[in-house]
């Protein structure tokens, strides 16, 4: 069986006609030298064929410069992978007949900086099967070699603009197809924000766990705020046993409340939040910093409670600039989240993996939802659920130092390690995926599949 390079849409159906329509054609998503093991195109037509699968890929070994080997496994497609990232390897098996009738009706989907194939494959995977066969069958070359925090933020890199403003295109368009586009705009809470008492009008919240060398930085950044309202810290030390608590309780100043755990709780970072949002201390609104990270100046929270007030929101987020541990900023700089726009922002974010910091929240719309008691995605789950429904509000201006050092919890993370973090933020993504789809259409299950809709796209 012959491998086919993937171009563009255009091309592969062409290439499927000439292959006198196979069932099955192999495509190479990218120019990376493949190496099938000895059944790995049987295994891959085998598999798929028992289960009428219209995609198929497998794990793969990548080869160092050394010549050693390195495994790397691939994430199980669900229904909520929509990021234009998903890494299905190099290799992948399609279904022939499925590629065509999905072709049907695109437009010329050559111009698009990936080909197309990011439509393609959304396309393909609301009505066919798409597996993952968790066996090593093939080998190619290993491209990048960057730590995994070097490579989080690509998908925000303002040098590749044009593809982003292409890709949240192809994802609205699928979300339209399927149903799931959220178009109503979304609810405001003017005049609501002074409804409930509160002790203070903000609260800075910071989960922490065994941070000595950062805490005492990210607490007194956010004790020198400037605000012509009352605002106090509340610090979760999720048990801390590296000194970290005992800064913390060295800190004379009684708008420092402590939140002291034992760490046997089982709290994640999702969990702490919770005991800041739910405590009798906390204020109006919930502002977010990470115990290794600092606000740029002293009026980030004024700036943001400014904000709510202005617009009404119930979730505010602003901009940041990388840095190294000594504050040197250290590419990309400036994370802005440009491609955030108040039509389609809640539809568009399905397709990144993060919302941007400082993150804050309306007390009252926070406690509704709660954060998933978990250490990794917590915040883009509840971004998420607040999107849907409530007005999110962006700064774009840097209020935030975001300190990238070797103490990161997602400094240096295995292939493994990432996988699981995609895997959970594809689980969320499953989960809106089906609520918006549910809201839409209130009179069917969400798993019925999409029906016909009219109504005009937010980006057109």
């Amino acid at each position: 069986m012959d491998i086919i390079h993937f171009q563009n849409v255009r091309q592969l159906c062409d290439d499927i006609c000439r292959a006198q329509l196979e069932k099955y054609i192999l495509v190479a998503l990218d120019d990376r030298e493949i190496v099938p093991d000895e059944f790995c195109f049987h295994r891959l037509v085998e598999a798929a064929s028992e289960v009428d699968a219209t995609l198929t890929f497998c794990n793969y070994r990548e080869r160092q410069p050394d010549g050693t080997l390195i495994d790397h496994p691939v994430c199980d497609y669900q229904y909520g992978s929509l990021r234009d990232d998903f890494d299905f390897g190099p290799l992948v098996l399609l279904n022939a007949a499925d590629v065509l009738a999905a072709s049907e009706d695109f437009d010329d989907e050559s111009s698009l900086l990936d080909g197309g194939w990011y439509a393609l494959r959304l396309r393909l995977s609301s009505t066919g099967i798409f597996m993952n066969i968790p066996e090593y069958l093939y080998i190619t070359e290993r491209v990048d070699f960057r730590e995994s925090g070097q490579k989080q933020h690509d998908y925000v890199d303002p040098r590749r603009r044009d593809y982003q403003i292409q890709m949240e295109e192809c994802l609205s368009n699928h979300l339209y197809e399927i149903n799931a586009l959220v178009k109503e705009q979304k609810t405001t809470l003017d005049g609501e924000f002074d409804n409930a008492g509160f002790p203070v009008e903000a609260s800075v919240i910071i989960p922490v766990r065994n941070r000595v060398r950062t805490i005492r930085d990210a607490v007194s950044s956010a004790l020198s705020q400037e605000a012509p309202f009352s605002f106090n810290v509340i610090v979760v030390d999720n048990g801390s046993v590296d000194g970290t608590r005992e800064i913390l309780q060295a800190i004379d100043d009684p708008r420092l409340k402590l939140i002291e755990l034992t760490g046997k709780e089982g709290l994640g970072i999702g969990g702490c939040w919770n005991k800041a949002l739910l405590s009798d201390e906390c204020g109006r609104f919930a502002v977010q910093l990470d115990s290794d990270d600092l606000y740029s100046d002293s009026s980030t929270l004024r700036t943001i409670v400014e904000s709510f007030r202005t617009t009404g929101a119930a979730m505010v987020i602003g901009s940041y600039i990388m840095t190294d541990f000594n504050m040197k900023p250290i590419p990309p700089g400036l994370i802005d989240h440009r491609e955030w726009t108040d039509e389609n922002g809640a539809n568009n974010a399905l397709r990144i993996n993060g919302f941007g910091a400082p993150r804050a929240f309306f007390t009252p719309i926070a406690r509704k939802y709660l954060f998933p008691n978990v250490s990794y995605g917590e915040d883009y789950a509840m971004a998420l659920r607040i999107s849907r429904d409530y007005q999110v509000a962006r700064i774009f201006e840097p209020l935030y130092f975001c300190r990238r050092w070797e103490g990161n919890s997602d400094a240096s993370l295995s292939i493994e390690q990432t996988n699981a973090h995609n895997s959970y933020k594809d689980f969320i993504r499953s989960i809106e995926l089906y609520a918006r789809i549910r809201a839409n259409t209130p009179e069917m299950s969400a798993i019925d599949g999409p029906i016909d809709n009219d109504e005009e796209l937010p980006f057109e």
